[in-house]
C-alpha cells in the first residue's frame, strides 16, 4: 500500500510539473489561427514583447509593403506592419503572462491582454477592454 501511494505521489508530481509554466516558455515564434502572420515573442529587459516577423501578404495592391494605416496616431501610419511590435509589456506571474497589451493593425486598436500556454502547447491570447470577462480569446501554435 505504501509503495503504491509513493508511486502515485511521483506520478502526480511529474504530471503537475509538465503543465507548470516557466517564464521563458513563451519565447519563440507563434502563428496566428488564420495562418496569416507569425509573431516572435522575446524578452525586453524584464518584460515580454512580440513583433510580426512574417505576413502571408506583406504587400498592398500596389506591391508596396503594407503600412500601419489604421493606427489612431497619424504619425505612426507610415510605419510598416512587418516588424511591428504588437505584444507589449507582459510580466510573468503565477504561471501566466499578464498586464500586457496587444495591438491589432487591422483595426488600429490596442487591447489589454493576458497570455498563457495551454496543456496542448498552444498559446492562449486573451484581449479585452476593461475587465478580462469582456473580451476575445484565440490560440496560436508554435512555429517549428
Amino acid at each position: 500500500m505504501l509503495k503504491n501511494l509513493s508511486l502515485l505521489f511521483v506520478f502526480v508530481s511529474c504530471t503537475l510539473s509538465v503543465f507548470a509554466q516557466k517564464k521563458d516558455d513563451i519565447l519563440g515564434k507563434w502563428v496566428n489561427p488564420t495562418g496569416e502572420g507569425q509573431i516572435e515573442i522575446y524578452k525586453k529587459a524584464d518584460k515580454y514583447c512580440g513583433k510580426l516577423v512574417w505576413i502571408k501578404e506583406p504587400n498592398d495592391d500596389n506591391g508596396r509593403p503594407k503600412l500601419d494605416i489604421k493606427n489612431p496616431t497619424a504619425s505612426l501610419r507610415s510605419r510598416p506592419v512587418m516588424g511591428l511590435e504588437i505584444l507589449k509589456n507582459f510580466v510573468f506571474e503565477d504561471g501566466k503572462w499578464t498586464d500586457g497589451t496587444i495591438y491589432d493593425p487591422k483595426t488600429g486598436k490596442t487591447y489589454s491582454s493576458n497570455l498563457s500556454i495551454k496543456e496542448n502547447g498552444q498559446l492562449n491570447i486573451r484581449g479585452y477592454i476593461g475587465i478580462s470577462i469582456i473580451g476575445r480569446s484565440e490560440s496560436w501554435k508554435r512555429v517549428k
